[in-house]
């Protein structure tokens, strides 16, 4: 299983991407080649792409994907915003292509204040000419959630850029597993219902990276706010059967999940824990006493939390439901994870574990371990 997470390029550039995602266990990883909001890059050659190469295959990672930045509007009715999605995405092409990678992730774009009919086809006039230069980079079209005007909601939609494109030959996509629940896919229950429509639709060729996400909505909300796996609307164990799908085989599969933290400047991933679990190799990964914290936390979930269900389901899902009841004054405004965290900590379940520690073994209480 090629599995790993979103890292970035820091002041060493590819050799801290890959230092940061193998310090999590990770078999593959994505990156932006600069920061996803704006339009400042580093030349590749001042990126340390040979010495992070050269420790990719020394950690046995062969691909990895690149993300294009968030501020490309290949939709865009503006002509200065078109223009701009339409040179800087040919630039990260060509950045991409620099450390040998096959495939970049693309937002396909909103349509503002015109229609999907006008955004489709701004879409497919921009990634001609983006596609006009020759190469062999791919661009992998993003399924959306579905917010605001953004395109890329539904399988068909996805379908008819491709099919209208002159160069589809080098458009694949990337399946997000947040996005597509938000969209109103049932990956929970039906995951093999929905990859055969995604063959009947775009085919399953096309199918190039996941995107694994758990989310903090109800299937269809379209809203696009992701959670750690398992504290979320779709659990681990839909994750779980994801991510060793058929369809995910060989496919690298990359996490997205928030960083975490009561103090915003100590906020860490659970990246290393959600990898090991997702992998089965969580013992070997953690050792014993790993095992022996989760066993106690399900202990002591099972007395402390009303009805929580196998892997906390229930209560999870009871305490989603809740917080979308915005009327009630002075409510509980904390999420699940938070609420668990605060629980241990009062009391005392789990003395000498600092905050990050605690909150890997409440992945592991998710996952049922």
């Amino acid at each position: 299983m090629k599995i790993g997470s979103h890292v970035s390029f820091s002041d060493k550039g590819l050799l801290n991407a890959a230092q940061e995602a193998i310090s999590y266990g990770a078999t593959t990883f994505m990156v932006y080649t600069g920061a996803p909001q704006n339009t400042r890059r580093k030349p590749m050659e001042d990126q340390y792409v040979p010495e992070g190469l050269a420790l990719m295959k020394e950690h046995g990672i062969e691909e990895i994907v690149v993300h294009a930045p968030y501020i490309i509007n290949l939709a865009s009715p503006k002509r200065d915003t078109f223009r701009l999605a339409v040179e800087f995405l040919q630039q990260e092409i060509e950045r991409t292509a620099y450390m040998g990678v096959d495939n970049i992730v693309l937002h396909p774009g909103a349509f503002v204040d015109k229609d999907l009919e006008y955004g489709i086809g701004r879409i497919v006039e921009g990634l001609n000419e983006v596609l006009s230069v020759s190469g062999s980079v791919c661009i992998a079209l993003e399924t959306m959630a579905g917010k605001g005007t953004e395109i890329g909601r539904t399988f068909e939609e996805l379908a008819e850029i491709i099919e209208r494109a002159q160069h589809s030959e080098r458009l694949r996509v990337c399946l997000d597993t947040c996005h597509a629940h938000d969209a109103g896919y049932d990956i929970i229950d039906g995951f093999d219902s929905v990859m055969e429509e995604f063959d009947r639709v775009i085919g399953l060729d096309r199918l190039a990276v996941i995107h694994i996400n758990d989310s903090k909505n109800p299937r269809g909300a379209r809203k696009d706010r992701h959670a750690p796996i398992g504290s979320g609307y779709i659990g681990f164990d839909a994750i779980y059967r994801i991510v060793h799908h058929e369809a995910a085989k060989d496919k690298p599969i990359i996490l997205e999940t928030p960083w975490i933290g009561k103090d915003p400047a100590t906020q860490r991933p659970m990246y290393e824990a959600e990898i090991a679990l997702l992998s089965d190799n969580a013992a070997s990964r953690f050792g014993p006493g790993f095992l022996d914290d989760v066993a106690r936390l399900r202990a002591f979930f099972e007395d402390e939390l009303e009805s929580p269900g196998r892997n906390g389901r229930r209560w999870v899902l009871a305490t989603w439901e809740a917080l979308k009841d915005k009327r009630q004054r002075g409510a509980d405004k904390r999420e699940p994870m938070e609420r668990l965290y605060d629980l241990v900590v009062e009391k005392g379940l789990l003395p000498g574990l600092n905050e990050e520690q605690i909150n890997m073994r409440l992945v592991g209480y998710f996952a049922g371990l």
